[in-house]
C-alpha cells in the first residue's frame, strides 16, 4: 500500500456491519461492540469470525467497559488478555486508550500494551481527546511506539476540532499518524484532507434497520432494542472511499 495513500477506517459493531464495511471498500475496520457507549471489546467469537472471513485490516478495540478511561488493575488485566487473544487470532492491530486521574496518558500501562501487542499496530483512540495537553500526549505516544492517534481535535466532532487536528498533524511530521474521526462524512472529507493534511480517516456511518422478525410482541413493538439492528450501508462506505480515490489521483497528477 502506498505510504501516502488515503486510508478509510470504518468503526463496525458486529459481524454484519463489518461485512458491509468490507463490501463498501473500507481499508480497515475498528471492530467494536456497543458503539452507543463509544465502543467496547467485541467477543472473541466475533473477532475470530471476522478474521476468518474478511480480508481487511482488523483492529478490535480493547476497552472492557464504557465510561471513562481510568482503569483498575483488574480491568487492565482484562485488557492484557484481550490484546493477547487478538494477537493469537491474527488481527492486524488493536485500539486502546488509558488515562491517569490528572488527564495525562497512562504511559506505563499503555507502553506495556504496545509491547505485548507487537508486531500488531496500535491506535490510541479518542481518550486522547480527554487529555490535558494534546501535544505532550502526542510526544509521549510517539516515544512508546504508538502507530496512530484517533482524534476529533478535542471537540465533539472533527468539524469543531479541525484547527487542532491540523496543528497536531503538522507537529507530528510523519512520526505518528493523526487520524480524524467523529463526524467524518462525504460532505466534509475533502475539506478535512485539504485543511489538515491527514491521510487516514475514521467514520462509523451508523444507521439502523428494522428487524426481519415476523412476530412483533405488542408490549415491545416500539422498542428499538428489540426490533432494530445496527447497520452500515456499503454504498455510503463506497462513496467515502471513492472521494478519497479521486483525491489520491489528483495528488498523483500534481
Amino acid at each position: 500500500m502506498n505510504e501516502h495513500a488515503y486510508i478509510l477506517e470504518i468503526a463496525t459493531s458486529d459481524f454484519e456491519t463489518t461485512k458491509a464495511a468490507v463490501e463498501g471498500g473500507a481499508d480497515r475496520a475498528e471492530l467494536c461492540a456497543n458503539l452507543n457507549e463509544g465502543g467496547t471489546t467485541p467477543s472473541y467469537g466475533t473477532i475470530y469470525q471476522c478474521r476468518e472471513i474478511f480480508d481487511i485490516l482488523l483492529y478490535p478495540i480493547i476497552r472492557p467497559r464504557g465510561g471513562d478511561f481510568l482503569y483498575t488493575d483488574d480491568e487492565y488485566e482484562i485488557m492484557l488478555h484481550d490484546v493477547k487473544l487478538c494477537k493469537q487470532s491474527g488481527c492486524d492491530g488493536v485500539v486502546i486508550g488509558l488515562l491517569n486521574t490528572n488527564g495525562t496518558i497512562d504511559i506505563k500501562r499503555t507502553a506495556a500494551l504496545i509491547e505485548i501487542a507487537y508486531p500488531m499496530g496500535v491506535t490510541f483512540h479518542r481518550a486522547f481527546d480527554r487529555c490535558l495537553d494534546p501535544f505532550e500526549a502526542m510526544e509521549q505516544l510517539i516515544q512508546i511506539g504508538c502507530e496512530r492517534i484517533l482524534t476529533s481535535g478535542q471537540k465533539a466532532t472533527v468539524k469543531e476540532g479541525i484547527e487542532l487536528i491540523s496543528e497536531l498533524n503538522k507537529v507530528a511530521n510523519h512520526r505518528i499518524i493523526i487520524m480524524p474521526g467523529s463526524g467524518v462524512r462525504k460532505e466534509n472529507i475533502k475539506t478535512l484532507t485539504t485543511k489538515t493534511g491527514c491521510t487516514e480517516f475514521h467514520s462509523s456511518l451508523r444507521s439502523k434497520v428494522k428487524s426481519k422478525m415476523e412476530f412483533i410482541h405488542p408490549a415491545f413493538e416500539n422498542s428499538a432494542e428489540s426490533y432494530m439492528n445496527n447497520s452500515i450501508d456499503p454504498a455510503s462506505v463506497g462513496e467515502l472511499k471513492n472521494i478519497l480515490k479521486e483525491l489520491q489521483l489528483s495528488r498523483a497528477d500534481l
